[in-house]
């Protein structure tokens, strides 16, 4: 991974751990970058990385992935992922290297740039209030 690459994947767990997201469980694709930006993000969240071959590149079906495992985060490939947050929710994305999408219920609710995931990482406990 660049050096980029690895502050962006840190931002991820970061900010998400500053929001208050719980995860329950991480699936990775098993490739390298992908699998280290999986660790380098779940590891403020104190949640262990699964991989899943299935997210190496090819079609899967994410809610199958996610079902009765409570809330989960996908650490994929583009354009499969992208495709996969159009399929589950009819929103037209294109998720950029270190980028998020939050999904409930089939409606995306949050599409984070790595500079606005950064952004996040960066505030102070007093900004977020």
């Amino acid at each position: 991974m660049t050096d980029r690459g690895l502050t962006d994947a840190r931002a991820i767990g970061l900010a998400l751990a500053r929001l208050e997201i719980r995860l329950n469980t991480c699936f990775s694709s098993p490739k390298r970058r992908a699998l280290q930006t999986a660790q380098l993000a779940c590891a403020p969240l104190g949640v262990d990385v699964t991989r899943e071959p299935l997210l190496a590149g090819s079609r899967y079906d994410a809610e199958q992935l996610a079902v009765g495992r409570g809330e989960t985060l996908l650490v994929g490939h583009n354009p499969t992922i992208s495709g996969m947050v159009r399929e589950l929710t009819g929103a037209r994305v294109h998720l950029r290297p270190g980028g998020l999408a939050g999904i409930e219920h089939g409606e995306l609710v949050v599409l984070m740039t790595p500079q606005q995931i950064g952004a996040i990482a960066q505030k102070t406990g007093a900004d977020l209030d």
